[in-house]
């Protein structure tokens, strides 16, 4: 069984709530960046990659909650989110790590308009999303190549998709 730590259904993020497994499998809906920050900050989300991608899906949350406001305020409300998202776990390296790139995507685009910007801050969301099932994949793959028979993994936090 395949059990996703993140996943986006009907334009939200729902994230497994962590503290409740592995006695119970129940997923919470976010619909913006604060409640992004809180479900990071309450744990409901944990493990440094898992915490970048909901950072990111919180942006891209925020850009689609804006998008009709004119450029100016736009760009405020985002740089807001993006001051309350990293706040959210001020020591986890993946989430500033997925607060840049999704900055960076913003600038590159700063000029294009409100409802654009909004889709491409999703497209990267969605981006790290599956470059994280990628990489740890590939890390998956080569890890099985060199175990024995026998031999056990133990994973602290959350693995992710590993």
């Amino acid at each position: 069984m395949t059990v996703e730590t993140l996943r986006w259904r009907n334009n939200q993020l729902e994230m497994i709530d962590q503290r409740c497994l592995p006695s119970v499998v129940q997923y919470l809906s976010y619909s913006d960046a604060q409640t992004v920050a809180d479900g990071i900050q309450k744990m409901v989300v944990r493990g440094a990659p898992a915490i970048g991608v909901a950072a990111a899906y919180g942006i891209a949350l925020e850009a689609q909650k804006y998008v009709l406001l004119n450029g100016a305020d736009f760009h405020k409300r985002m740089a807001q989110a993006f001051k309350v998202l990293a706040a959210s776990r001020p020591t986890a390296v993946n989430l500033f790590w997925a607060l840049n790139r999704m900055r960076d995507r913003l600038s590159d685009a700063a000029q294009t308009e409100t409802v654009s910007l909004a889709r491409l801050l999703l497209d990267e969301a969605h981006a790290i999303y599956h470059e994280d099932i990628e990489i740890n994949k590939t890390m998956g793959t080569f890890g099985a190549s060199i175990l024995e028979d026998g031999m056990c993994v133990l994973t602290h936090c959350n693995a992710g998709a590993l």
